[in-house]
């Protein structure tokens, strides 16, 4: 079998709260291997944002640890966080965080350059993905002139633009219409086997949740069989 591309062990995440602490996860346990694609479903509040952004080495957990690759990378310091964040992680949020004053292919290109694309390269690689996800004739146009669907479908673009070894999503089809959301989950779907690549979606959506290998939720702080 394959090493796993994403590995948390014993996990925990804590918050202090009007003088109080508040713990979201203790002990959390999960692994995500090459090619596979894992549905996280849970009740809003029980720490599926947490459990992104830890993953993501956005947040440093208070005990346990984030293994990317086999690298311990959870307690590792800021530079090498950003290191592995830009080279094998790929995020789309919630809401698309697009650079508004740039078009859609610019916003794909831009990653690529500042991990060591050639402008060419980048370029090519963006108008690709772009057309895949059914964007090529809105390249050219900056969010405020796409809809909130573009918009997203340029995020996921954007994500996958350095060819992640994991990616990581939350709720990426929230804001589409229902055959939109298929066909860009149909294209998520092609991406992570193509590709190899490990996915982590969080999803309230019961349908693609189905769709993906496994789904995960959150109970008492763990990871657990949904």
């Amino acid at each position: 079998m394959s090493s796993p591309v994403l590995e948390l062990r014993g996990v925990a995440r804590r918050y202090a709260a009007g003088g109080a602490t508040l713990t979201v996860l203790k002990d959390a346990n999960l692994t995500l291997f090459p090619g596979e694609i894992v549905a996280l479903v849970a009740p809003s509040g029980t720490g599926k944002s947490t459990l992104l952004h830890l993953a993501g080495l956005l947040e440093r957990p208070d005990a346990g640890e984030v293994f990317i690759n086999g690298t311990p990378a959870g307690t590792q310091g800021d530079e090498a966080r950003t290191r592995l964040r830009r080279d094998t992680i790929g995020f789309v949020y919630q809401f698309h965080h697009l650079l508004p004053e740039f078009t859609a292919l610019e916003n794909v290109v831009l990653p690529q350059m500042a991990a060591g694309a050639s402008k060419r390269d980048a370029e090519a690689r963006a108008r690709d993905l772009l057309g895949r996800f059914g964007l090529q004739a809105r390249a050219d146009h900056q969010p405020g002139k796409l809809s909130g669907g573009e918009q997203q479908r340029v995020a996921i673009s954007r994500a996958l633009a350095n060819k992640p070894r994991l990616l990581l999503a939350d709720e990426p089809t929230g804001n589409l219409d229902v055959g939109t959301s298929g066909l860009v989950f149909d294209e998520l779907l092609a991406q992570t086997r193509a590709e190899g690549l490990a996915a982590l979606i969080a999803t309230h959506n019961p349908e693609l949740a189905a769709r993906m290998d496994r789904v995960v939720t959150l109970r008492d702080g763990a990871v657990v069989p949904a």
